[in-house]
């Protein structure tokens, strides 16, 4: 692997442990905002406005939201809900979540939800950016710095911090009991060292695998529950960095037509949601592999030397985001480079000379990345 001074994908992925274990010290701090907004009157349904990675982030929460906060999660994106998905009632409960601060699309639903009388409420990973303008209020979900536009940190911290919300909120509205609130926690505060050791795990299997994975040219990212909102990101980042052909599905969606194309040379990543649907996504897996030996699984069990091994005892599945969000990081990232596949179709240059993705700020926010506008 080549190496230098600037900061890579790998840079924040590895920080990411030690701002997970940040934002669960600062939890109370860090969600009072939302908390104060939220519990200000009852509310129905929380809409999540976000693209990208950010949406993806906000996915693989959404499980976790729902169950304690026994509430109806809608995540859409800014242009779906500006071109007329916007049907909000008086008792739901909006935001806009863009990581950069800088996404045009998302400071136009900003805008659409102060015209329609809703709090512009604006989430993001940077204070300074133009969010400021348009959001009231702006709150700083705690990523902390992270200059490159493939982002890593950015996704498993909005996880963390919209997880954190939830608990947070469901504790003061008393929806959970503080033994529950104390025993989740208690599990939370152990992810910084799932993280470190799920990257250990991945470091390992890619070395094992690395002949098949860096062969991939058509990649499918396979889940069930918040294991779907882990694949969300994977096929993004596979599909971002690699440059092939990356898709993802839900697992039973995904027998059900996406299967019939299946041949020796797709690579399969299924995400194991360690409750209700593994059982099924195990006999996927398995159908799976009398295709494709470039089949791979992630889960707490040890079916054979295709599966990523969750090596600890999981109590809340629903926390998993938070330490399984880095094994397909770093896939992409070390097929990415090993390959030298950082650069883009000279093509592209001309796409993004005539469409606007993000506002001039972004510049001075992801200084180290010719990417940058990958961010969301």
């Amino acid at each position: 692997m080549k190496t230098n001074n600037k900061p890579t994908m790998l840079t924040y992925i590895k920080e990411t442990p030690e701002q997970i274990e940040k934002n669960i010290q600062n939890r109370k701090a860090l969600t009072k905002t939302m908390v104060d907004l939220y519990t200000a009157k009852e509310y129905d349904t929380i809409w999540i406005i976000a693209s990208g990675s950010s949406s993806n982030g906000s996915s693989c929460a959404k499980p976790f939201m729902m169950k304690y906060l026994n509430c109806d999660v809608k995540i859409v994106t800014p242009s779906t809900f500006n071109f007329g998905e916007d049907k909000l009632k008086e008792n739901d409960f909006a935001m806009v979540i863009s990581q950069s601060g800088c996404s045009t699309n998302s400071i136009d639903a900003l805008k659409k939800l102060k015209t329609m009388g809703y709090n512009p409420i604006g989430i993001t990973g940077n204070a300074n950016s133009d969010f400021k303008d348009y959001a009231d209020p702006m709150i700083d979900y705690g990523v902390g710095v992270e200059s490159v536009g493939y982002v890593t940190k950015g996704v498993t911290t909005l996880a963390e911090f919209l997880m954190l919300f939830a608990l947070e909120a469901a504790l003061a509205t008393k929806k959970i009991e503080t033994n529950v609130y104390d025993s989740v926690l208690e599990e939370m505060k152990k992810t910084p060292v799932y993280h470190k050791q799920m990257q250990e795990q991945t470091n390992a299997f890619y070395k094992l695998h690395r002949k098949a994975l860096t062969a991939m040219s058509v990649c499918y990212s396979v889940g069930f529950s918040q294991g779907l909102g882990i694949a969300n990101e994977s096929a993004l980042k596979i599909g971002e960095t690699v440059q092939i052909p990356s898709f993802v599905y839900e697992a039973e969606e995904y027998i059900h037509g996406p299967n019939l194309q299946l041949t020796p040379n797709y690579t399969i990543l299924l995400i194991d949601d360690l409750d209700q649907g593994s059982d099924r996504l195990l006999e996927i897996y398995k159908a799976t592999r009398y295709v494709s030996d470039r089949a791979f699984l992630v889960s707490t069990r040890k079916e054979d030397d295709h599966t990523l091994h969750i090596p600890f005892e999981v109590k809340e599945p629903l926390l998993s985001p938070l330490y399984v969000l880095p094994c397909f990081q770093l896939f992409a990232y070390y097929i990415t480079e090993e390959l030298n596949r950082w650069e883009k179709h000279p093509l592209y240059n001309d796409f993004n000379e005539h469409i606007s993705l993000k506002t001039d700020t972004i510049k001075d926010i992801m200084p180290e990345s010719n990417s940058a506008k990958k961010v969301v």
